[in-house]
Order: C-alpha cells, then sequence, then structure tokens
C-alpha cells in the first residue's frame, strides 16, 4: 500500500516533526515537576503525588508514547538515508554549507539522548511510575526526594547529566524550529523567529534541568535544613 505518511519526504518529515514536540511537551512537564526539588522534600512529595493522580499516569505514556515514535522512526530514516542518493534522502541539506552543525548531527545526538534517558529510566521511571503498571511497589513519594538526591550527588551521574543537557540543548534548537517549519509556519517572517523561540525554549529547559542537576551535586540541598 503506497502511503504518502510513509513513503513522502513530507510525510516522513511530518511525523517526526509532530511526535519531536510531543518530546518537547514531556520534557516541559517533566521540568516542572521536578523543579519542585528545589523547595525541598515537602514540594516535591506533592508533586509525586500530583503525578500519581489516574488523569495524570494516562497523560504522561501518552507523551511518552510520541517519543518513542519519534526515536524509532529516525532510526528507520537514517537507515533509509544510507541507501538512498544525495538529493533524495530526508534532511539531505546535510552537505549544505548554511546548514547547522545541530542539523548536520541529529543523528548522533539523538543517540546520545537516548542513551541517557535509559540511564535516566533506570534510575527513576523503573522505580517509581514504572511499578504502577506492573503492580510492583514503587518508591513513596516521601522517599522519592532522596532517591533523586542520591543519583545527583554523584559526581560521576551529575557530571554526565549536565553534559547530556548539553547535547540535549542541540537537538531540540534545531528540532523546535524545524517541527514547526515543517507543519507549515515557514514563511520568511517566522523563520528567524522561529530559530530564536526554539533556542530560549532549549535554553530553559536545559538550564532548568542543569540548576536542578547542580542542586545536588554541590550540596545545596543541604542548606535547604541548616545555615549554609
Amino acid at each position: 500500500m503506497n502511503l504518502f505518511i510513509i513513503n513522502s519526504s513530507i510525510g516522513r518529515k511530518l511525523i517526526m516533526s509532530v511526535s519531536g514536540l510531543f518530546l518537547i511537551v514531556f520534557l516541559l512537564v517533566h521540568l516542572t515537576i521536578n523543579s519542585l526539588l528545589l523547595f525541598g522534600p515537602e514540594a516535591f512529595q506533592a508533586g509525586c503525588e500530583f503525578m500519581e493522580l489516574p488523569i495524570i499516569l494516562i497523560m504522561v505514556p501518552v507523551l511518552a508514547a510520541g517519543f518513542v515514535v519519534h526515536i524509532l522512526y529516525a532510526l528507520w530514516l537514517s537507515y533509509q538515508n544510507m541507501k538512498a542518493r544525495g538529493d533524495v534522502a530526508y534532511a539531505s541539506g546535510k552537505n549544505s554549507e548554511t546548514t547547522s552543525w545541530a542539523s548536520k548531527n541529529m543523528l548522533v545526538l539523538g543517540a546520545i539522548v537516548l542513551g541517557f534517558i535509559g540511564l535516566h529510566l533506570a534510575h527513576f521511571w523503573a522505580k517509581m511510575q514504572l511499578q504502577h503498571f506492573i503492580g510492583g511497589t514503587p518508591v513513596e513519594a516521601k522517599d522519592a526526594y532522596e532517591l533523586v538526591a542520591m543519583q545527583f550527588r554523584n559526581p560521576v551521574i551529575g557530571v554526565l547529566y549536565i553534559l547530556w543537557y548539553g547535547a540535549l540543548w542541540f537537538h531540540l534548537t534545531h528540532g523546535f524550529w524545524s517541527a514547526l517549519h515543517t507543519v507549515g509556519l515557514n514563511n520568511s517572517v517566522w523563520f528567524n523567529r522561529l530559530k530564536w523561540i526554539g533556542i530560549v525554549l532549549a535554553t530553559i529547559i536545559c538550564l532548568g534541568f542543569t540548576v536542578i542537576t547542580a542542586f545536588f551535586l554541590l550540596g545545596f540541598d543541604k542548606c535547604l535544613h541548616v545555615a549554609c
């Protein structure tokens, strides 16, 4: 069956764009809840309890599913590009002198992001949200703060996460404006605006996660209860 959404260049870009926007929404939700870590165990406990509401438990997997589609489709497209000829391949502007570094290295950046997401899932999600779906015993909301603190106080893990946010920043700065460009916001007026909006949005997301990680890595969480 010759489907437009699969077999056309525009259709393939559309799938990548829409699923990539799911990723951005997912990250914003994640950052909003994680920012409560900066206000102490009680605030984060309230955030964890909010995330355990039935409507949230349903919404998060939906957003995550969009992210999984983005990853799998990117891998499939990359495989297709290896077989395609230069001017036919997806994102064939790769060799253009005006193409950004991030655009040329989206697959590498995506692979780095994917690897660390696997690490993140093993550190936190597998011990918390996943348990709700497999009938296990999740980490109690009151203990979730210490779980996060324990991981990020580890210098190796903390520094690796911060480096990961850097790769994520490059991936998002290109991906955001490229996604909106694909869905139609591609006139000369909006082109540069979308680039700057993408930079600002990626910076907010990645800087926010960096601040949270550094908060524990540098021991500032201990200042919540004692004079620094």
